[in-house]
């Protein structure tokens, strides 16, 4: 059963990079930018649709490597639809060398009284055990080539351990345990290290500046010293800077851009959770919530857009589900990443942690993998993530552009049912089934090539396709509504009637909820759809 389920899944991951035209599994190596895309060397987009794969703790060892084999974990990654990983690594793996090199993952393992691990890793990687823990570290990004896994390497904190708090002295230069001079110099040696691997595309700089010394002009000094570095070191890869406040605020790149002495490598980074803003989705009616959240991401990087890459490299939920908060932000994160085509990486991969945080063996409820490492946490999670899991977009101009209907709550399209008998129906299903829609400036909603019209039949009815002429005046006219402008709406006698989903995943028009005025408790979900543009 599950040979026939993985099956399957690679089976819809190859129609759906078919669909799409700006795949390109082999990439040509090394990537750079071109205004806001990736690119390979021969100028097609790449984009990043990355799962963060913790090495930073205090083992200092790529985490679940005693639950199974590294090869085994890099296949699954493959076969779950990822393309990259962004591993993390702490400062004193690259500026410690009795750590880095004279320590074994056998040895690290001991000193934190893992001995359970050492058993599991003996058994599932025993090549590994006896490893320096830099060479057991770059065996990681070995696997992960062999398997066409591009890597972000992402300095995440300086001392071995679980990351972050506002006073953990790992927060901003000049902390107890972030001197600028030693950073610059770790950053120098890790790129080092990886150039000349191929698959090692980019480098992040420093993950979550934070903290009580935190400012503007540091940071500029700073990680402008540290992109200078790592591009003298390795001028192959990518490089990623991340902004202030647990990487949520780069409004101040706005009105001071980044002076650097090369050009087509930089990259900004954004994180966004549901806790970033607990008390926003907790207090307001989710349209509000949904809309006050992307418009912070818009003014603190998102602007960014308009001419370089910006890399969602941290967003998740607990899996378990049942949160809420988690349930609104995702659907609204969602959203955003599908009709703005960015590059991210979710947290997490991992399904359990060797120690963190001073417990053994915890179960990470934000992972992709179960505790075990061996199935996907939540099924219904990972089809959320199909449709941005594949480039939609791309530099240059584009000959043909359609439209897909986005509905975020279930990861699926807008499609035509393909029945003789009924050719007017529409429902939900996979995003690689569904045929591109236009969206006209007087706001029709066309299935393109068949002229066919969305047309509203009445509350709580189906909607249909319309046989007759796109132009009468009498056909629907699908507006977006509310402030997170994920309801689409058309008028019916005195009322706005808003495309919904019915338990079938039946497509129909009923009264727009939380609109204005209601508070936290109304629910919009089923009603949010996102009209996102691929091009040909």
């Amino acid at each position: 059963m599950k040979t026939t389920k993985g099956l399957k899944r690679m089976l819809c991951f190859l129609i759906f990079f078919s669909f799409f035209s700006f795949i390109t599994i082999n990439m040509a190596y090394p990537l750079s930018t071109n205004s806001r895309w990736i690119i390979d060397q021969n100028g097609q987009r790449v984009k990043l649709a990355c799962a963060n794969w913790p090495s930073h703790l205090q083992p200092v060892v790529a985490e679940g490597l005693s639950k199974q084999a590294l090869d085994d974990v890099a296949e699954k990654i493959v076969s779950i639809g990822f393309n990259c990983v962004r591993l993390t690594w702490p400062l004193e793996l690259a500026t410690n060398e009795t750590l880095a090199n004279n320590v074994t993952v056998r040895q690290s393992f001991q000193s934190l009284g893992l001995n359970d691990d050492i058993s599991g890793f003996q058994a599932k990687n025993p090549s590994m055990i006896d490893l320096p823990l830099i060479e057991a570290y770059k065996k990681v990004v070995a696997s992960l080539g062999k398997k066409n896994v591009m890597v972000i390497l992402d300095n995440h904190v300086t001392k071995p351990g679980w990351c972050c708090g506002y006073n953990d002295g790992n927060g901003f230069f000049g902390d107890t345990f972030f001197d600028p001079a030693t950073w610059i110099s770790g950053l120098t040696k890790i790129a080092t290290t990886f150039k000349g691997i191929s698959n090692v595309v980019g480098m992040s700089l420093r993950n979550e500046l934070r903290g009580p010394k935190q400012n503007v002009d540091d940071w500029f000094k700073y990680m402008q010293q540290g992109a200078e570095a790592v591009h003298k070191a390795n001028s192959n890869v990518l490089v990623i800077l991340s902004g202030l406040s647990f990487d949520v605020d780069l409004s101040f790149v706005r009105s001071r851009p980044v002076n650097l002495t090369f050009t087509g490598k930089l990259v900004y980074e954004l994180h966004r959770y549901s806790f970033t803003n607990t008390n926003t989705w907790s207090s307001k009616n989710p349209n509000d919530a949904c809309g006050e959240i992307l418009k912070s991401i818009e003014d603190n990087g998102g602007f960014n857009l308009r001419d370089c890459p910006v890399f969602l490299s941290e967003f998740e939920i607990d899996m378990r589900g049942g949160n809420v908060n988690d349930d609104r932000y995702i659907s609204c994160v969602l959203g955003w990443a599908a009709e703005n085509d960015v590059d991210w990486s979710i947290w997490t991969l991992s399904g359990s942690y060797y120690l963190r945080e001073g417990v053994v063996g915890m179960s990470e409820y934000y992972g992709v993998l179960d505790s075990d490492w061996v199935n996907v946490r939540s099924e219904s999670f990972l089809q959320r993530l199909s449709l941005i899991q594949s480039p939609l977009q791309g530099p240059g101009p584009q000959h043909k552009v359609y439209n897909l209907v986005f509905h975020p709550l279930t990861g699926l399209c807008m499609l035509q049912v393909q029945s003789i008998s009924d050719p007017t129906k529409v429902t939900l299903g996979l995003c690689t089934e569904s045929q591109p829609w236009s969206y006209t400036p007087d706001n029709t909603l066309t299935l393109k090539d068949k002229s066919l019209c969305l047309e509203n039949t009445g509350p709580n009815a189906p909607v249909k396709l319309s046989t007759t002429s796109c132009s009468s005046p009498n056909l629907s006219k699908w507006e977006t509504m509310s402030a997170s402008k994920m309801l689409l709406a058309a008028k019916s006698t005195n009322n706005s009637l808003c495309l919904d989903v019915d338990k079938a995943n039946n497509i129909i028009a009923s009264n727009c909820k939380c609109v204005k005025g209601e508070d936290s408790s109304c629910d919009p979900m089923s009603q949010w759809f996102k009209i996102v543009k691929f091009s040909k």
